[in-house]
């Protein structure tokens, strides 16, 4: 990887566009829906018009979640990519006059190369922007005053905001304080119902609060922390991100001291076994979004515990830590460190939560220890700094810059720069829920700064992600992001001046700096950077606290069509597509051949592994060397991802939201391991998740069996449908019988006249699945196996919810996927499909098309509409 390139100064330089204007591609409409679980359009946007080069699924995140679809003037609606992002980057380059004092010259510069930054995918800002900036200006829409503040240029102060709009809320992250006092948990409700309104996620450490049975000051005693919780819990059941498909997204903290830490440890896991009970004994649905989880508790948050050095290092040794009442800092109970760490990876291993967050690492490396110490994070725990501050993220897509050869890192710099100026500008351009943010906002200036589509980088290099050179990459990649990014913010500086809370951080600050640049050997240039990132740093300070978190990009990830989100390795190589005009298609990832092709493979053999991919969702006869390079997160040891995280670890400003994947069959002894390893490698939080933790799973008694080939033949009288339809213009009859509990036991195909070859080759093939079926082979490997395969006849169907096959074969097994699975029209097979993936994956339904969630981060993202489920 090249690294001979100059470093960018504050020049608001034409990169990108120098040559061209940023409009140059073939636009063309599409249409764009997304259907529910049974098949109805739930969303539909007849014309929407982008470049040629996006996929359906970005078209589909763009219009069901971007596009402004009342107040604008004349037509009422957006209808193009062209119209929002000429929004988004108008909006940021005018108020760049405003902010930073740029010249008309450097204001239409800095226009042309967001919007070409954009338009490319080549990275894009958190949802809030594209939701809410730029409504005003160009629209008219201001909307009614919603209690926001926001910085005064002329009073050089923080006023209420006059609108909801002329000064949008534009951070997707926030971290929020809490006092004990009835008041302010009351107002807590209201804090963050408004910051979801607007799509952003909010994270609070909640410490503060007293206990139960602690003291009232008027008497009585409280009902402790536990007790307000699950009032915060409901509140945010009740609240969709944005005002559309996105779940609310919170962080509830706790601190290992408290009083009440073992009810809140055990809060998630014990109401996942109310959930259990209720599937069981109710016969409700396992689902996410269905009555059982409705039902209980804790559903709506991520909880973290955090902990200091001093509790870690009393695990190792099997001492005593002390909890302390919150009213007199009186002794409340004295327990075992051992004892209270098992409880938190047991419940973690039940169910995923809680997380941890290592509190003394986390404060050696916070910039502005002379304000006060971090006590909290966002939902997603990538944004770590004080109480009542926000931060602004944008994602980089970093395939952009790859040409299967080198790494680009001229344009990955200029790519930085202008980002860094961009979030700088939004920093006071936009409003905040509260007065304390707003000015927390202009004094600290944080910004957050990260990257996506690393996954599928290391693929197309041919490095394993769990490898030295997969590390390695990855290391490079964050230092000279945030080494160009602090560099830029102290050209900023320079410009305009410091943060206004520099001065009685600036010991820190540059402690801090000086830990980046020593942290370890990577290459000369980005050695270079952080030199005169640290230099210039001390002549004239930084502009912003901070500069870069590594976010989970899962709604943003997809509409810059990455493979990978964030910092994850893939989750599958075979995936599912929507197509434009309609229904889904079997897909491997791209990387994957020109992964291949970098090992050298012929063209033949690439197309033979290939196609053996998509029949069997593996990659067979690879050599053993090459095989690692294209394991998924479910391949890669739980060790792997943690080293990964430390490897990027000591290059970012806040921290990384990652999922630190386990399988299913993983113990408690293996969740303490990984916590305990992810402290000693000097992450700051951790969270992980083992397959099938959750309740919303098909029940299992949890005992295993010996199976034996036998045959379970079916009842003489038996129940099944018959389907009449047409495949291209060939009448297929398609029938089933039944066991008595309704499962399928045997096929019967009837087409074309008797006797003939074909009729003949389907009779046959029913036979065979009958039998294996009988045998005890899974529906959902015969829907796997066939469902998309593609021969003649094909095309134009007339069942109801299959509009177009590719063969007889995939209408069959699609037919018996949505009848058997609850599988929907044209959509995923059974790795994606509601029942066997909630068997294998436990991740919860989508709330916009009702299809499945993949993890993302500690969020979840829907593979099929793009829905991200409390993320950015």
């Amino acid at each position: 990887m090249s690294t001979n390139v100059k470093s960018v100064k504050l020049k608001i330089e034409d990169k990108f566009t120098k040559d061209l204007t940023p409009y140059r591609t073939e636009w063309e409409p599409r249409q764009s829906s997304i259907l529910d679980e049974q098949g109805n359009i739930i969303f539909k946007m007849d014309s929407v018009h982008v470049p040629k080069f996006w996929s359906q699924l970005a078209t589909d995140i763009l219009a069901s979640k971007y596009i402004r679809k009342k107040g604008v003037p004349e037509v009422d609606s957006e209808n193009s990519a062209d119209e929002v992002i000429h929004r988004v980057a108008g909006f940021i380059s005018k108020n760049g006059k405003k902010w930073l004092n740029l010249s008309k010259k450097e204001s239409s510069i800095l226009y042309n190369e967001l919007y070409y930054i954009l338009l490319n995918q080549i990275a894009a800002f958190n949802s809030p922007v594209w939701f809410n900036a730029g409504l005003a200006e160009y629209y008219g829409i201001t909307g009614e005053p919603v209690g926001n503040y926001h910085w005064d240029k002329e009073k050089n102060k923080c006023v209420q905001a006059p609108d909801a709009y002329t000064y949008p809320q534009c951070s997707a992250c926030f971290i929020q304080s809490i006092q004990d006092d009835l008041m302010d948990i009351a107002e807590q409700v209201k804090r963050e119902m408004r910051l979801f309104k607007f799509g952003s996620g909010t994270g609070t450490n909640f410490s503060n609060i007293r206990a139960k049975g602690e003291p009232l000051s008027g008497g009585g005693s409280s009902s402790g922390l536990m007790s307000f919780l699950n009032v915060l819990d409901a509140s945010a059941g009740a609240t969709k991100s944005g005002g559309v498909t996105r779940r609310a997204a919170c962080m509830r903290i706790l601190n290992i001291d408290h009083p009440e830490i073992e009810s809140f440890i055990n809060w998630k896991s014990r109401e996942e076994e109310k959930a259990l009970a209720l599937i069981k004994q109710l016969k409700l649905p396992a689902d996410f979004n269905g009555e059982a989880y409705a039902t209980v508790g804790g559903q709506n948050s991520n909880n973290s515990v955090r902990v200091t050095d001093t509790f870690m290092k009393a695990v190792e040794q099997d001492e005593t830590v002390t909890l302390v009442n919150r009213t007199d800092k009186s002794l409340a109970d004295i327990k075992k460190a051992k004892e209270l760490f098992d409880q938190i990876a047991q419940a973690a291993w039940r169910c995923a939560d809680p997380g941890m967050q290592f509190h003394d690492t986390i404060n050696r490396w916070h910039t502005c220890l002379g304000t006060d110490e971090i006590k909290a994070s966002n939902p997603c725990s990538e944004f770590m700094f004080l109480d009542d501050t926000a931060c602004n993220l944008a994602s980089i897509n970093l395939l952009k810059f790859f040409d299967g050869d080198t790494f680009n890192w001229e344009l990955f710099t200029h790519t930085v720069n202008i980002l860094i100026i961009a979030q700088e500008i939004l920093v006071d351009a936009s409003s905040y829920p509260t007065k304390q943010i707003a000015q927390n906002s202009h004094d600290y200036r944080p910004l957050g700064l990260g990257f996506a589509n690393l996954g599928t980088l290391l693929m197309c290099m041919g490095f394993p992600y769990d490898s030295d050179k997969g590390r390695k990459v990855a290391s490079e990649i964050s230092a000279v992001m945030s080494g160009q990014a602090y560099l830029t913010s102290s050209f900023l500086a320079q410009k305009l001046g410091s943060f206004p809370g520099f001065e009685r951080n600036q010991e820190s600050m540059l402690n801090v700096i000086r830990q980046h640049r020593v942290a370890e050997e990577v290459s000369s240039f980005a050695s270079s950077l952080w030199a005169k990132a640290e230099n210039s740093g001390k002549e004239h300070g930084y502009r912003n606290s901070q500069v870069s978190v590594i976010a989970p990009t899962g709604t943003i990830g997809l509409l810059m069509d990455c493979d990978t989100t964030g910092i994850e390795p893939d989750y599958a190589l075979v995936k599912h597509k929507k197509l434009a005009g309609g229904g889904t298609v079997k897909i491997i990832n791209q990387a994957v051949a020109r992964a291949l092709t970098s090992l050298n493979y012929s063209q033949e053999n690439i197309a033979d592994l290939l196609d053996d991919l998509l029949k069997t969702n593996k990659l067979n006869n690879l050599s053993a060397e090459h095989k690692p390079i294209f394991h998924c997160a479910n391949e890669i040891h739980w060790k792997g991802h943690i080293d990964m995280m430390a490897a990027v670890q000591p290059f970012i400003s806040g921290a990384i939201s990652k999922t630190v994947n386990m399988p299913a069959d993983s113990t408690v002894d293996d969740v303490k391991e990984a916590y305990m390893y992810a402290w000693k490698q000097g992450l700051k939080a951790i969270a992980i998740y083992r397959d099938g933790c959750k309740a919303s799973q098909p029940l299992s008694s949890g005992d295993t069996k010996e199976t034996s080939l036998q045959r379970s033949r079916l009842p003489k009288k038996r129940k099944g449908f018959t389907q009449e339809a047409s495949v291209g213009g060939h009448k297929v009859y398609l029938r089933t019988g039944e066991y008595d509990d309704g499962t399928l036991g045997e096929i019967f195909i009837d087409m074309h006249k008797e006797g003939a070859a074909f009729r003949s080759v389907m009779n046959c093939l029913a036979i065979a699945v009958s039998l294996g079926l009988q045998y005890g082979v899974p529906l959902e490997e015969y829907v796997d196996s066939f469902s998309f395969t593609k021969f003649e006849p094909f095309g134009y169907c007339t069942h109801p919810k299959i509009k177009t096959a590719q063969s007889v074969i995939d209408y069959i097994f699609r037919v018996l996927g949505l009848e058997y699975l609850n599988q929907t029209d044209l959509v995923h097979t059974s790795n994606t499909s509601s029942s066997s993936i909630s068997e294998k994956t436990s991740t919860p339904f989508c709330t916009m098309c009702g299809h499945i969630t993949v993890k993302n981060g500690t969020c979840y993202k829907c593979e099929n509409c793009g829905t991200s489920l409390g993320c950015s």
